[in-house]
């Protein structure tokens, strides 16, 4: 009877064993979550776009909702797509968005109120196709504000109010924004977004804001806003950056620089290019436009083992800074899921191919990926 059973048992292990082998390799290929090698530092956030949140790419955002614990909204609630007309609201995609940060659990972010780009041309313009009165477009400001943050108000929990209102020397832009209202544009901003969701935390936001006249504009910006009794929360800081730039000495200093603002620091749109400078087109104008070159699309069918460690060694030295300053930082986003999706490859010229996101086109996690993952376990 003994050896019934003995023989019963090893019968039953020969059909158990291979699925114990199979889970097992299962559980250990499962890649690592950046939200949870992070969730002692920062958020780890991401941009998403149109298509993703209509559900046209519901792969991406499936990988969107496993690694990331913050969204930001690439451009559906710009402007131009939220408000394209005088009194037509367009609301369905950036709906849509918010119900997936809410189903997920995730930060939302909403990004962003007033800019000087994707703003359509009617705003700034009365019914006669004529400069509007400077009452008038702080109305129109207001109702705009009013409109978009009050809809999702206790929702999103964060808004870029203003984008990028310094130029790289320190100064002031000059936007129609500025010529028609004045300075005091952005305060008003400020004060309308506060105003609609008094709970939301209010930021600015820019580019470029590592190199040393910019950063002294901005800092002079928000110490003028904080003067003047203005709620503003936090800076949100790019990061469109390169793999030669900028140094890691220029982000720790941009980092002790920022610290004394006394409002929360975020790298709000992290991409990493690894293609050559079109005349030394760094940041994120988007009004650059330029004729596509042979010599600046270096990788048209894809990248070189060597360069795919040049950007993961690239990305390791980032955030090892990162890490190093969490005590600083709120949440890192990156800007778009994957290669495919990133707006570095129509700028500054159209048809370019770039590579600068953690996932390929495929949505597989590149070495750059696993470059980030061992900085977070490396302080452990």
């Amino acid at each position: 009877m003994k050896a019934v059973m003995m023989r019963r048992l090893a019968f039953i292990l020969t059909l158990v064993s291979p699925l114990i082998v199979t889970l097992s390799s299962a559980v250990a290929a499962e890649p690592p979550v950046l939200k949870d090698a992070f969730k002692k530092d920062f958020l780890v956030g991401v941009a998403l776009g149109t298509r993703q949140v209509m559900g046209e790419e519901p792969q991406a955002l499936e990988l969107a909702a496993k690694q990331f614990n913050a969204i930001s909204p690439e451009n559906l609630l710009k402007w131009q797509e939220v408000h394209p007309e005088p009194k037509q609201y367009q609301f369905e995609p950036a709906d849509r968005y918010v119900e997936f940060g809410q189903q997920n659990g995730m930060f939302i972010l909403g990004h962003n109120l007033v800019w000087h780009n994707q703003t359509p041309r009617w705003v700034f313009e009365n019914e006669e196709g004529k400069p509007i009165e400077r009452d008038a477009l702080v109305e129109r400001l207001r109702e705009h504000i009013s409109t978009v943050v009050g809809r999702y108000k206790g929702r999103i929990t964060g808004w870029d109010v203003v984008n990028e209102a310094v130029e790289d020397d320190g100064t002031l832009r000059k936007t129609r924004w500025r010529e028609i209202i004045g300075d005091d544009y952005l305060e008003k901003a400020f004060q309308f977004a506060h105003e609609a969701d008094p709970q939301a935390e209010l930021y600015y936001n820019d580019y470029n804001e590592w190199q040393p006249a910019k950063r002294r504009g901005i800092k002079e910006l928000v110490h003028g806003l904080q003067a003047k009794g203005v709620r503003i929360d936090g800076f949100g800081l790019q990061g469109h950056w390169g793999l030669t730039y900028p140094s890691a000495a220029e982000i720790e200093e941009m980092f002790q620089d920022y610290s004394d603002l006394g409002v929360k620091l975020m790298i709000t749109e992290l991409d990493v290019t690894v293609l050559p400078d079109a005349n030394r087109a760094r940041g994120a104008d988007i009004s650059r436009n330029e004729a596509l070159r042979k010599e600046l699309d270096p990788y048209p069918d894809g990248l070189s083992s060597d360069v795919q460690k040049q950007l993961a060694d690239r990305y390791a030295e980032i955030f090892r800074i990162f890490v190093k300053h969490a005590d600083k930082l709120k949440r890192v986003t990156f800007w778009g899921v994957d290669d495919g999706q990133s707006w570095r490859n129509g700028w500054p010229m159209r048809g370019r191919h770039d590579y600068p996101m953690l996932f390929d086109r495929e949505l597989k996690p590149k070495p750059a990926f696993e470059a980030v993952i061992e900085t977070a376990e490396a302080k452990r």
